[in-house]
């Protein structure tokens, strides 16, 4: 709960448990935007032809 408070910048425990709600979702929007960045740059990969890289299978 400290790291809470000291991160959000609340003046007590008590303030940080008030507001503890907006910080959940905001974590969930967060977690939400780079699994799909990671899942983006997945699809955007380029494979490589074949076992080797350089055969065509």
């Amino acid at each position: 709960m400290r790291e809470l408070v000291t991160r959000l910048g609340h003046s007590s425990t008590r303030a940080a448990l008030i507001y503890q709600h907006t910080s959940e979702s905001r974590e969930r929007e967060i977690a939400d935007g780079v699994d799909a960045a990671i899942v983006d740059a997945l699809k955007r990969r380029r494979r490589p032809k074949g076992h080797a890289g350089d055969t065509e299978s």
